[in-house]
């Protein structure tokens, strides 16, 4: 049997104002000087990824802009399915807080390489095991729709490491030891025997994004 193809994509680079905040799942808007500056960037993404395939991006408007720009960019333009599941950590109330503000947490430390330990549930948000859970389920869902298909995703930071961790049945602390970079491509495959990670962060040609 073929495999399913998954093409995960992180959104391109946020507006500036915003990066220097938690911004999770607030719809915030992309960086209009990037999205000129990186063109190349679009143009190989666009030359890159398959075709035939189907698209999804979240219900966030940075994923579909995303998805716009590299369809302005040489692929043909495809429909969009939006997957909720694929969203953003939702950081609740920690939303809209500058990084230097961040106040201590009560149940665990912050993660060395997120404000957050893997398990800490801001009020009225996820924790990063929420999201790993969450994530799982949607790709679940996707394959068996899906199955032996190509599948473009155009997600998030958090939702991706989640992806990668599902694929390679680790947990939440581990997952968020990986840094995935604004407009880098991970591939997994999804065969009869499980999953497979295939590339994380392919980035051919690009610089390392960071925000």
């Amino acid at each position: 049997m073929m495999p399913t193809n998954l093409w995960l994509i992180r959104h391109a680079i946020v507006a500036e104002n915003e990066r220097a905040t938690l911004y999770g799942v607030r719809d915030v808007q992309l960086c209009p000087d990037s999205l000129v500056a990186q063109l190349p960037m679009y143009q190989a993404l666009a030359a890159r990824l398959p075709r035939p395939a189907d698209w999804v991006c979240t219900p966030l408007s940075r994923t579909r802009r995303t998805a716009e720009a590299i369809f302005a960019a040489g692929y043909p333009a495809q429909e969009l399915s939006v997957e909720p599941g694929l969203i953003e950590q939702d950081l609740g109330d920690l939303q809209g807080v500058p990084h230097a503000e961040v106040p201590p947490l009560l149940s665990a430390p912050a993660h060395p390489f997120w404000p957050l330990a893997a398990t800490e549930r801001p009020s009225n948000g996820e924790s990063m095991a929420d999201v790993l859970v969450r994530v799982g389920k949607a790709l679940d869902r996707m394959v068996e729709r899906l199955y032996g298909r190509n599948v473009v995703i155009v997600s998030h930071g958090g939702a991706i490491r989640a992806a990668v961790a599902h694929a390679m049945a680790i947990d939440a602390e581990r997952a968020l030891h990986l840094s995935i970079y604004n407009l880098s491509l991970t591939r997994l495959e999804r065969l009869p025997e499980g999953w497979r990670v295939v590339s994380i962060n392919e980035s051919p040609g690009f610089e390392e994004q960071i925000g």
